[in-house]
């Protein structure tokens, strides 16, 4: 059975119950695969990227024809650094239905709203919930949504998804988050990847099954990774990477070096280093 994410953030808790580790976070639009219905209020699921986790019921619309339904609708991604809200009609002075993070998908089957007297486009855009419901957000705040990984030249696309790191900057660091409202380190360059149709691996290490493969640091370029224990940064080129990083003073999405002559050289990551990943 499947099931469709109709909550902006839903966990996947490890065990199923809220007061336990969180393991990964599903984003709305998401489609999962229902693994076990036996728990009460929380049912085992699995992401399209293999991570499995608890999910609260209540956050789910459940049923694969439902799930057909919404695969078959032509998708843009909220694409903005802050929320999204959702609005009942098309204007300011209307409510929020929902309130989306960066990363939630949207079904859009209509073209965007137009002045009915001066055919100018009024900048809103109706899009469709996963539960029916019908909705308007601003044009500019969705994207394209890939399912399929992007075809852009191998230079493009390391510059890409450096950009896409970049949206989380300074996002406070929240073990198994995956949003602005807060991000762990496989979190951070997972959805650099997923916004740009790319699935790799939601953990610090490289996982067979998926593009990430072994290069010699020597050979890292903008986008690879860099994996420690327990730990993985997006390299940008020249010595610098950005990572989510739950240490005091970071606290969340920085910028670090592994040149001892920059500033914001980490000696105490260099030193862990155990290996370098790309998919190019």
């Amino acid at each position: 059975m499947k099931a469709i994410v109709n909550s902006p953030i839903c966990p996947l808790m490890t065990q199923p119950r809220c007061d336990c580790e969180l393991a990964d976070e599903a984003l709305f639009g998401m489609v999962l695969e229902v693994l076990e219905q036996t728990t009460p209020g929380y049912w085992k699921v699995r992401t399209h990227y293999r991570y499995e986790g608890y999910a609260p019921v209540h956050g789910l619309v459940i049923g694969d024809r439902s799930a057909k339904d919404w695969e078959a609708l032509p998708k843009k991604v909220v694409l903005h650094k802050s929320t999204c809200d959702v609005m009942a009609a098309p204007k300011v002075q209307s409510w929020p239905l929902v309130t989306l993070p960066l990363g939630a998908v949207v079904a859009v089957t209509e073209p965007p709203e137009t002045d009915p007297e001066t055919g100018a486009p009024t900048g809103w855009q109706m899009v469709t919930l996963p539960d029916g419901q019908e909705g308007y957000v601003r044009s500019s705040w969705l994207d394209v949504y890939y399912d399929k990984p992007i075809d852009l030249p191998e230079q493009q696309l390391r510059r890409r998804l450096v950009d896409t790191a970049h949206l989380f900057t300074r996002t406070q660091y929240r073990w198994g988050g995956k949003t602005p409202l807060g991000v762990d380190c496989s979190g951070l360059v997972s959805m650099s990847y997923l916004l740009n149709g790319i699935v790799i691996w939601r953990d610090a290490s490289i996982k067979e099954g998926f593009p990430i493969h072994p290069i010699d640091l020597k050979d890292a370029g903008p986008g690879d990774l860099l994996f420690f224990p327990g730990h993985v940064a997006m390299y940008m080129g020249d010595n610098w990477y950005i990572h989510s990083t739950g240490r005091a003073g970071d606290d969340g999405v920085t910028f670090n070096s592994l040149s001892p002559k920059d500033s914001i050289f980490r000696a105490d990551l260099l030193e862990k280093l155990t290996g370098v990943g790309s998919i190019f």
